[in-house]
Parts: C-alpha cells; sequence; structure tokens
C-alpha cells in the first residue's frame, strides 16, 4: 500500500464569515449559540475534507464556552484548520471572532475542537494522511491532541481510564 503524503495545518486553513442577522439572535441582541455551533461544524467539515480529500462526519465537539456574546449587526470569523490526523480522523482547531464595525474592533468570542470521521464511497471510515505541524502554535496543539482524543475516548466509553497511557503520564509520576 501507496505511503500516504504528510499535510500542513496550513493546507486545511479555512476561514468562514458571517454576519449576525435578526432572526440569529436571542432576546438580548446577541447570536445564538445554536447557530454558531452550527457554522463552527461546517468550517470545520471544510478543513477536515481539505486535508483528507474526501467526505466527512462529525465524530465530537470538545467543550465550547462563550467568552464573548457577538451582537446584533457584527461580523463573526470562524478560523478552522486540522491540528492533528490520527487514523480515520482529525481533529479540528477553532477559534472565533466578532468584529464589530462601527467601534472599529475584533474580539475574540470562543476556542473549540471538533473531531471529523473521514469516509470512502462506501461511507466506512478510511484513512486519513498525517499532519505534519510547522508553526510553535501547530506543535503545541497537535501535541496537546493526544491527550485530548483520549479524554473524548473515555467520556464516550470508547476507552478504559487505565488504557490511557499518555493521560495517566500527565497526572502519575513513576518512581524508581
Amino acid at each position: 500500500m501507496k505511503k500516504m503524503q504528510a499535510r500542513n495545518p496550513s493546507d486545511s486553513y479555512t476561514m468562514m464569515t458571517e454576519i449576525v442577522l435578526p432572526n440569529d439572535t436571542n432576546v438580548f441582541g446577541n447570536l445564538m449559540g445554536g447557530r454558531l455551533m452550527y457554522w463552527m461544524d461546517i468550517a470545520a467539515a471544510i478543513a477536515a475534507q481539505r486535508h483528507c480529500n474526501a467526505p466527512v462526519v462529525t465524530a465530537s465537539v470538545d467543550n465550547i464556552s462563550f467568552e464573548n456574546p457577538i451582537k446584533l449587526g457584527n461580523t463573526v470569523h470562524i478560523e478552522a484548520k486540522v491540528s492533528r490526523a490520527f487514523n480515520t480522523s482529525m481533529e479540528v482547531h477553532l477559534k472565533v471572532w466578532g468584529e464589530d464595525f462601527t467601534q472599529q474592533f475584533k474580539y475574540k468570542s470562543n476556542e473549540a475542537y471538533y473531531t471529523f470521521v473521514a469516509l470512502d464511497p462506501n461511507r466506512r471510515p478510511r484513512v486519513v494522511p498525517p499532519l505534519t505541524p510547522e508553526t510553535e502554535e501547530e506543535k503545541r496543539l497537535y501535541e496537546g491532541a493526544l491527550h485530548r482524543r483520549q479524554v473524548r475516548l473515555i467520556l464516550g466509553g470508547k476507552m478504559k481510564p487505565d488504557e490511557a497511557a499518555e493521560l495517566k503520564a500527565l497526572f502519575f509520576t513513576k518512581h524508581d
């Protein structure tokens, strides 16, 4: 079997921009969290598909905490790129920014990780290309992805805590 060519996080970089319209807001005039999560899922899926050149499905969404609300009329910028590729899955890191044109400032709204699985033509999981991080931030995200993945697998009941060797190593040290 031919070895897959490694890709860089920049190959999957996706920037999605939306404007917050009245139908996107709650009674306080803030962008509804569900609408933002919908947009984030789309941006993350595009990044994952760019990485593997295949259709993908969302496997999990990590904790999304909202740091700052995005107001009616503001612009939303969603940056997404693959932070690590595993066998058939990819972790995508997202950063969300709001932009207020009238006050002329940009502010961070939130950050999250989505996991996608690549599919073959029979809708079965398929192998994805490896990822080679380049920048210091990409290397930091890449290293942390293994720990985040083990937490996801434990919480999803797909891994026993005792099997999470890399995660345990963060909390327990071996005594000689």
